[in-house]
């Protein structure tokens, strides 16, 4: 004994008491509160909620009751903690949006997916859902271990009998010590058949189970994205899974109560809230982070759920999808954790294979202690059934020895001692009544002892039967799967989805990019230019300094990569929607702000890269001296900030003009004076970056280089070859006109060139007349013309005006729409 009054106080290193403590506490956590049993997907709060309501037989076949009667059976009998927390889980589980198959039939208001919270435990009502009774089957039978409740008075099971596969059909999350769970819900169906494969190929990987498992099956729906990534995560028991809600683009008519284009959104990703979304997406439109939104609002009701967002008419219905994949859970990323205990104890990260091999060793465990219990209960009735079939066949005896009894027990004893029953048979003959000494009666012992040892005989081999007992599991599971399979909500589609980018914000759409002498580039919709009839004066296109001068305009696509070749040869790129948007008149932006341009260094030749076009080969390069050059394409796929070398000038030279091309196409050079030469793109061999170039045209005098096309063999046949002229005249020529001619020559001539007409500014290629084309003089002065209304003639034509200009304006610039 100490003689401390205190008690008996051991000296204790506190890095030691608190290393136990917070492990005992860790422990607790984990095994009784936080993580999922492998074996029926239960916390022991959820655990014990279904219990309960089977012991107050609330089954789904029952009337409702209060659910605080049941949080208050829960608390007193199997879980001390609070009521709030006993009540949440409970209304979890009968919420649709939450589990993909209910376990509690609720009844009043349980929440909604905007968040609502449950009205009080005293005003609802539950029930068990018809898959829970599957949950409970056989409870009764000593299929699953017990243990003592929290103060012993009474048992509870420490794991149910789960005749469905609950942790994968509903899923779970929570948070322990050190170590989290996230399992999403799946498809019962698609888990059955997974079930089934695996009994009968063991060997099976995870890989081979997504034959029948696609992923994830939220309540919700919504499309997951990833198939291979999918499976990965499921190889590993971790991994991101992308899952997008499902919206709607609707074009104007659809709807006689909305004007112009709508997006309805009639799913979620899973666990988002509702009214959060459309509150966060209100937010963006008023931080001017989501263009063209007119209205939003939510039109859900009892039949499914429609949020509608109206677009304004300039509103573009893929840019603002885009923008609220990227900036609003519309899509959102599961972040799959399938961690959950083993043998009660023990907590993993499972792979799917595994967690089926888990479900499976209990499920044939509960079908063996099943099988056992109902053996056991044969036997004995059988046994007594046999007793009282003896009893019958001596009753005369059986009836003298019990009168000459003094009493019951002596009776029993008697019985046992003369006819060699046992007490189970001694007290069944006790208990007979007269009734049974009737023939009737004999024949129904008789068939009944017949049918109990028929019954004994199965049992017994299906015990001793391996493959008896994996048809005995198929069967059962096979039950279920017709019972209460379903068709699945969430949609798989097999491509990941990367990152969302500001190319994926941006509209794919078509738009013209005009760049003046001084530096000064701009993109404006084609749309703010109306088509003209020939010879008209046009609008004003930009507001240029008095010095400035527009020089090239180029039509693309806001997706496309542009190329800028310098007048020191150099190649830049950029993407055609990173460059400013403007109004018809703007200025535009100084080009130093979007390339790395030296002191005095132009650019000179601008072109417009479709990065989905397969067939490009090649970039073909004229210059204003006549010389052509060839380069593979690849040598420009990685353009550093600094720019690439794309063509070594010689002194007193300069890039004109840039195409692609397939390695197979005809070139044609067009020069200032009129003449022009078609030669084979062939007779120019491939060269690197760096390298100058070979002739492609010998021209006379002073006489320049203003264009080349390169044409494919589809675009031959019936394309013509249109030249507009400095002072607005214009014509189209055939190409069948420009015959086939050897790189280098002087060639033929294109146009009758006049001080009327003045040189030729440009020259295009027409693949047909439906195409339009817009010019712009000097002055920043812009018509657009349908091709059509510009006649075809002859060579040597001098041609038709085509756009009238003022006094000491000149066209600088042609684009083909």
């Amino acid at each position: 004994m100490s003689d401390n009054p205190i008690g008996n106080i051991k000296q204790l290193e506190i890095t030691k008491e608190m290393r136990s403590s917070y492990l005992d506490y860790a422990m607790s956590v984990i095994v009784a509160r936080a993580l999922p049993d492998v074996r029926d997907g239960m916390k022991p709060v959820h655990r014990r909620i279904l219990y309960a309501m089977h012991e107050m037989g609330l089954t789904s076949g029952a009337r409702y009751r209060k659910s605080a009667a049941v949080v208050g059976e829960v608390l007193g009998k199997y879980h001390p903690h609070g009521d709030v927390a006993v009540y949440d889980s409970m209304v979890r589980l009968a919420q649709d949006f939450s589990l993909r198959y209910p376990l509690i039939d609720g009844q009043g208001n349980f929440g909604s997916i905007d968040g609502d919270e449950s009205a009080a435990m005293r005003y609802t009502e539950a029930k068990m859902t018809k898959i829970t009774d599957e949950m409970l089957r056989d409870i009764e039978k000593e299929t699953v271990p017990w243990m003592d409740n929290y103060d012993a008075t009474r048992k509870e099971p420490k794991v149910l009998p789960a005749a469905v596969p609950n942790l994968l059909l509903n899923g779970t999350m929570g948070i322990a010590v050190g170590m989290a769970t996230n399992i999403p819900p799946h498809n019962l169906n698609e888990v059955v058949d997974a079930l089934v494969h695996l009994i009968a190929h063991p060997k099976a990987t995870t890989a081979d189970l997504f034959e029948f498992v696609q992923g994830p099956d939220f309540p919700t729906g919504g499309t997951m994205y990833g198939k291979r990534t999918i499976i990965e995560a499921y190889g590993q028991g971790r991994g991101p899974i992308v899952v997008r809600g499902t919206a709607e683009v609707h074009e104007d008519g659809d709807r006689k109560d909305i004007k112009g284009q709508y997006i309805q959104i009639t799913e979620l990703p899973y666990q988002v809230n509702k009214s959060t979304f459309i509150e966060k997406i209100a937010d963006l439109v008023h931080a001017g982070k989501l263009e063209g939104v007119r209205d939003i609002r939510d039109e859900s009701d009892k039949d499914g759920m429609s949020v509608i967002i109206e677009l304004k008419r300039e509103g573009h219905p893929q840019k603002l999808l885009n923008n609220l994949f990227k900036f609003t859970e519309l899509q959102k990323t599961f972040h799959l954790n399938m961690l959950a205990l083993v043998d009660g104890i023990q907590p993993q990260v499972l792979s799917l294979k595994e967690v089926l091999e888990y479900y499976l060793a209990h499920k044939k465990e509960v079908v063996r202690r099943r099988t056992e219990f109902n053996l056991k209960r044969a036997k004995e009735r059988a046994h007594i059934l046999e007793g009282l079939q003896k009893a019958l066949d001596k009753i005369d005896m059986v009836i003298k020895t019990i009168r000459a009894s003094a009493d019951r027990d002596k009776a029993k004893e008697n019985l046992m001692k003369k006819f060699k029953f046992s007490d189970l048979q001694a007290t069944a003959i006790l208990d007979m009544r007269l009734s049974q000494l009737a023939n009737l009666e004999r024949k129904r012992i008789e068939d009944e002892l017949k049918e109990k040892k028929k019954i004994i005989r199965e049992l017994t081999v299906l015990l001793k039967d391996v493959t008896r007992m994996k048809a005995q599991i198929k069967a059962e599971l096979l039950e279920v799967k017709k019972t209460y399979g379903d068709e699945r909500r969430t949609k798989l589609h097999i491509t990941s989805l990367g990152e969302i980018t500001d190319e994926d914000l941006i509209p794919n759409e078509e738009t013209i990019v005009s760049v003046t002498k001084d530096g000064y580039i701009k993109r404006v919709s084609p749309s703010v230019y109306k088509v003209q009839h020939r010879g008209g004066k046009g609008i004003i296109g930009m507001a240029t300094r008095e010095e400035d001068v527009v020089k090239h305009v180029l039509y693309a696509s806001t997706h496309d990569r542009l190329l800028f070749f310098t007048s020191r040869g150099r190649m830049f790129q950029s993407l055609a929607y990173e460059i400013p948007k403007s109004n018809r008149t703007g200025r535009g932006k100084a080009l130093v702000n979007f390339l790395d341009l030296g002191e005095e260094e132009m650019v000179t030749a601008i072109i417009s890269l479709d990065r989905n076009v397969e067939d490009t080969k090649f970039l073909v390069m004229a210059t204003r001296n006549g010389v052509i050059k060839k380069t593979p394409i690849d040598d420009f796929q990685n353009v550093r900030k600094s720019g690439l070398i794309a063509i070594h000038l010689r002194k007193d030279d300069a890039l004109v003009h840039v195409a692609t091309s397939t390695g197979t196409d005809d070139v044609v050079l067009v020069s200032r004076d009129g003449q022009s030469i078609r030669f084979k793109e062939k007779d120019i061999r491939s060269m690197g970056r760096t390298a100058a170039g070979v002739r492609g045209i010998t021209l006379k005098g002073d006489d320049m280089v203003v264009s080349m096309n390169v044409l494919t063999a589809s675009m031959i046949k019936k394309g013509t070859l249109m030249v507009i002229m400095q002072k607005g005249y214009g014509k189209r020529t055939s190409i069948s006109l420009h015959k086939v001619q050897k790189r280098g020559g002087s060639g033929i001539k294109a146009a009758n060139v006049t001080t009327k007409t003045g040189p030729i500014v440009a020259a295009s290629f027409l693949a047909g007349a439906e195409e339009e084309m817009i010019a712009v003089s000097r002055k920043a002065q812009v018509i657009r013309i349908a091709i059509k209304d510009i006649p075809r003639l002859g060579r040597s034509t001098q041609g038709v005006r085509v756009m009238r200009l003022k006094a000491g304006d000149s066209v600088a610039s042609v684009t083909i729409v």
